[in-house]
């Protein structure tokens, strides 16, 4: 292109995979006029799974926005439109997901990919900045500014907060950095509602006459959908055991101070989640899929490790790849990571593929046990219950002793009686008695 020519290129929404069709714009971070850089993060969105920031594949000017907060979007069509000209950020050779004028959009193989982490290399951009004046290959008044108030600031897990309220965040005020809108400062102004609401029909009471629609959307339209799925397609059974994990309570007062484990938040989940693990190499069938297109069964030999997290955005669940070449230190951290980033709502796609085998505590809940259902296209899910100081037979005597109840729920395509009552058993003997983590092994 020669040198101060200029053109028009419109970013496409792209694939972001598992056979995701769309997803919802939640915030932009550029405006009109604005100068952005190659792979500087322009947009966040969110797909049936996670929200996910992405970055422009090119350098040049923010000429249009084409799409609104809270739109969803097709993949394919286009999210913004930009002038891209030579200069010191700007990549010419850089192929566009699709250019204005061209013939057709770049073939797949060669399209270059916009998730975080993955797009072209380049130095990282400057700052952004206004500009202003005319821009670059065009004649005539500068570009407008963005008219009407600027859209407030806020995290996308607070957004989705806000909306789930029904509280418009121009009405809060933000004491985060730079005016941010926490969620502190969302429950503040919910309480403060709440406080001066008429009380003949205070906030979130009971009323025969009102009710209140929420469109099921995002994170929560998708595991609606995998619930309904896994129930029709899988025969589900359930089994219980009740443990005496005294023992682990111990063991896991001396780990937390243990140096090895610096950074990482041991729990019973965390054992029992290393049980697993290598009780799932005793008993494959557990950690297996069925093919309905082939009429196969397979069998992973290596365990994706899935946590179910309640995150702001509804339930996911991330998983540890590979877990089974991990030390019990390492996917202690590991876990802690994972389950804190789903809370923040920063799951990456990939975290959210590939699972082969679940873990859900609902002792957190303080519920003693429940019947987990199934993840869509794994056998089976483990439940841990809540750990209640209960009169339990100890050496003879009836003693004060930590008890909780795991629920192992089971595909009986896959997995028979006898396969899911041995894993369970094994599981329940590690939490018993730790020391048989090394038989394991």
């Amino acid at each position: 292109m020669p040198a101060g020519v200029s053109d028009v290129r419109h970013f496409l929404l792209p694939d972001l995979g598992e056979g995701l069709t769309e997803a919802e714009v939640v915030a932009w971070h550029v405006a009109v006029g604005d100068e952005i850089g190659l792979n500087q993060v322009i947009v966040e969105v969110e797909t049936e799974k996670a929200v996910v920031e992405l970055p422009s594949p090119f350098a040049g000017t923010v000429v249009e926005l084409l799409a609104e907060p809270g739109q969803t979007v097709e993949v394919g069509a286009p999210l913004i439109a930009v002038e891209a000209g030579t200069g010191p950020t700007a990549s010419p050779t850089t192929p566009d997901s699709a250019t204005e004028g061209s013939p057709a959009a770049a073939p797949a193989d060669e399209r270059v990919s916009v998730l975080v982490g993955y797009g072209p290399s380049a130095p990282p951009p400057s700052r952004r900045r206004r500009k202003s004046g005319t821009r670059r290959g065009h004649t005539g008044a500068p570009a407008a500014p963005p008219t009407g108030p600027s859209r407030p600031l806020a995290a996308p897990p607070v957004r989705f907060m806000a909306r789930q309220q029904g509280v418009d965040l121009a009405d809060v005020t933000g004491h985060g950095p730079g005016g941010v809108i926490t969620r502190d400062d969302l429950a503040a102004h919910v309480a403060a509602a709440s406080a001066t609401a008429p009380a003949t029909a205070p906030t979130g009471a009971l009323d025969p006459n009102r009710e209140t629609r929420t469109p099921v959307r995002g994170v929560q339209k998708h595991m609606a959908e995998a619930m309904v799925r896994s129930v029709a397609t899988a025969p589900q059974a359930c089994v219980f055991l009740s443990v005496d994990v005294t023992p682990t309570s111990e063991l896991i007062e001396r780990l937390r101070a243990n140096r090895h484990f610096e950074g990482a938040r041991v729990t019973h989940l965390t054992l029992a989640a290393r049980a697993a693990v290598l009780t799932l190499g005793r008993h494959p069938a557990l950690n297996s899929s069925w093919d309905e297109a082939t009429g196969e069964v397979v069998t992973k030999h290596y365990v994706n490790l899935g946590v179910a997290v309640a995150g702001p955005l509804g339930l996911v669940v991330p998983n540890v790849k590979d877990a089974q070449s991990l030390a019990l230190p390492d996917l202690a951290r590991a876990l802690t990571e994972l389950t804190e980033r789903a809370r923040a709502a920063k799951s990456t796609p990939e975290e959210l593929r590939g699972g082969t085998f679940t873990l859900t505590n609902v002792g957190v809940f303080g519920v003693d046990a429940g019947v987990p259902i199934l993840n869509p296209g794994e056998a089976a899910i483990l439940a841990l219950g809540a750990v209640q100081r209960r009169p339990w037979e100890y050496e003879g005597a009836v003693a004060l002793r930590d008890v909780a109840v795991l629920s192992l729920a089971f595909d009986h395509r896959l997995v028979d009686g006898q396969a899911a009552s041995l894993f369970l058993a094994t599981v329940g003997e590690v939490l018993a008695d730790p020391t048989n983590l090394l038989a394991l092994s």
